[in-house]
């Protein structure tokens, strides 16, 4: 139990002892630098249901707590605050508890349902781009958050592998493309593909401008260009099985998914299962039939088959068209569905996706709850802004959206300048050196964005991320590689057991807070689906060691046994610091 939960106990037992009166709950919050004490009672909230004057409130109950309570060494009470000072040896004591715990803070696996996080779902007529970046990072935190809560994670993705968009690269491929592989044109396959995306896109605009000039009226032209009744054609064909449009599809998207795997090797991101949208797409027109029986769906005269949700404050949704065929939200729930089938074990599900489809979400929410799925309550929309870049910071390989290719190897080239500046490197070999640059500039791309509450939009600033002071990646990294070399200075075995009966400076006092509150920020991340929480909380225990690093002397204290714990104090640090970068996705250097 910890102690705020334990002190949280004693005050409802002091209250009901000295006012006969049952408290439901206590208001907590960390001790003003200003006052003495490590936690405050917050007396206020008390007079809804005791009367009397909130400092001898705070008073009588101080006076209890340090009788009854081993662990309160004092109290003092500031107008309706009761500041609680704890005694030396309940910190020591904690951290002997946890010294030489492996992954401290994360719960041990129990949950027997399980959770799927999709994320990433592109589609396969062009590469990942910046917007991606934020999903696949979002994504994989919350995954990786999940697991360290106790739960058990299914990561996947829906691959958007169908449809007139992947037609129209494989026209443009088929018309212009002269055979052009990505073995011979250099490109990777994600890349290639897009390229033939935009030649299709061209060439479609100058035979509307051609259209348009020979007297058509511009919104005809549009449909009537030669190159996108083609494109549909093409579809046509797909939808029906003709062999040669299939193969030409299955070898432009095995292209694709090979560019895919490596930009995802390089961002560091993996998945459990894959769904492919040219098997899931048919999914979902069978129970859209059984809740057409149930009463859940209705029947328009044309034959169109709707949901009402008016009297949830939504409107009238579509479901299946009038000549029977699907819509997204049908597939989607016949996704939803599958998925529970493949895996009987899941019992919600995350999707990472941006925040444009907030009411796509609560729409398919609803109606999978009308339908009758229990795990259909724990369904979560982590939806999330937009990123923007400053223009002109960088260009995109295409000229309209920032490759995730690009961003990367551009984070690199930003902490190699930066680093270079800086002037830390002597003694690198030039493999070291560069595997610096990407631990830092991977680190700044993922931590900038995932500092921010999801919801948030961003505009990110590739120079600022790799800045080594302030809320960065690259600041917290540093402060890890600080630590390793104190490590590596120490003279000593620093597993020794210590006799810990000595008093606590404190700046070590402030560090061991902080280190007791990460197992509770890694179930706060995991319930509000945020890693914000656990970036924001790596920053502000990296700024306690820094503050405790300048004002106690570590390696040059003359008390040995006090000596011993302020290293085994700062290698605590440096794993927490490992562990919460691990749940961002974020490596940590041992030097730099």
């Amino acid at each position: 139990m910890s102690l705020q939960n334990d002190l949280s106990l004693k005050v409802i037992a002091a209250v009901k002892e000295l006012y006969q009166v049952e408290l439901p709950t206590v208001e907590f919050q960390p001790t003003r630098k200003d006052f003495e004490g490590d936690i405050t009672v917050v007396v206020f909230p008390m007079l809804r249901h005791i009367k009397g004057n909130p400092v001898q409130i705070g008073t009588q109950i101080g006076d209890y707590l340090q009788e009854h309570v081993d662990e309160v060494a004092k109290c003092n009470v500031v107008q309706g605050f009761l500041n609680v000072v704890i005694e030396d040896g309940y910190y020591l004591d904690f951290f002997n508890n946890i010294k030489d715990v492996k992954n401290y803070g994360y719960a041990e696996a129990g949950s027997k349902d399980a959770v799927m996080v999709e994320y990433s779902s592109p589609n396969t007529n062009k590469p990942l781009h910046l917007g991606h970046i934020r999903n696949n990072l979002l994504g994989y935190s919350v995954a990786e958050i999940l697991k360290a809560s106790g739960k058990k994670v299914y990561k996947t993705q829906i691959i958007n592998d169908r449809g007139i968009h992947i037609c129209k690269s494989m026209l443009a491929w088929q018309q212009f493309g002269d055979g052009e592989t990505p073995e011979s044109s250099g490109l990777k396959g994600d890349h290639l593909v897009g390229k033939y995306y935009v030649a299709f896109d061209k060439a479609y605009k100058e035979q509307i401008a051609g259209l348009v000039a020979d007297g058509m009226a511009k919104d005809q032209a549009e449909k009537e260009a030669p190159i996108l009744l083609e494109a549909q054609e093409m579809l046509r064909k797909w939808e029906a099985g003709d062999a040669e449009v299939v193969s030409l599809w299955k070898k432009m998207n095995a292209w694709v998914y090979a560019g895919f795997d490596t930009t995802y090797k390089n961002l560091g991101v993996d998945f459990d299962q894959l769904y492919y949208e040219s098997d899931t797409y048919l999914l979902g027109r069978d129970v859209v039939k059984d809740g057409l029986e149930k009463g859940v769906f209705f029947k328009k005269e044309d034959g169109s088959v709707w949901i009402d949700l008016t009297d949830e404050g939504l409107d009238e949704k579509i479901v299946l068209r009038s000549d029977g065929t699907a819509v997204y939200m049908t597939q989607d729930i016949g996704t939803a569905i599958q998925r529970v089938t493949d895996f009987p074990d899941i019992n919600g599900m995350v999707y990472t996706v941006g925040n444009e489809q907030d009411y796509h979400f609560k729409v398919l929410f609803l109606i999978l709850k009308k339908l009758g799925y229990a795990w259909a309550e724990q369904l979560y929309h982590l939806s999330y802004g937009m990123v923007d870049l400053p223009s002109g910071k960088m260009k995109s390989r295409e000229g309209t959206v920032v490759d995730a290719d690009d961003l990367i190897t551009n984070m690199e080239e930003t902490a190699e300048a930066i680093s270079a500046e800086l002037g830390k490197l002597e003694g690198y070999s030039e493999e070291e050196k560069q595997q610096l640059y990407r631990t830092i500039g991977l680190g700044a791309l993922k931590y900038y964005i995932l500092k921010v509450d999801p919801k948030k939009r961003i505009l990110f600033n590739p120079e600022e991320s790799v800045d080594f002071q302030g809320n960065t990646g690259p600041f917290i990294q540093y402060t890890y590689a600080r630590i390793q070399s104190i490590l590596r200075k120490a003279n000593f075995d620093v597993s020794t057991a210590l006799d810990m009966t000595f008093s606590l400076h404190e700046k070590e006092k402030e560090l061991l807070k902080g280190i007791q509150q990460f197992p509770e920020t890694v179930q706060l991340a995991a319930e509000n689906f945020s890693p914000a929480l656990i970036a924001n909380y790596t920053y502000d225990l990296v700024k306690e060691f820094n503050s405790f690093y300048q004002q106690v002397s570590i390696l040059g204290e003359p008390d040995e046994t006090k000596k011993q714990f302020r290293v085994q104090l700062s290698q605590k640090v440096g794993e927490v610091i490992q562990s919460a970068f691990r749940l961002l996705g974020i490596d940590v250097p041992e030097r730099m």
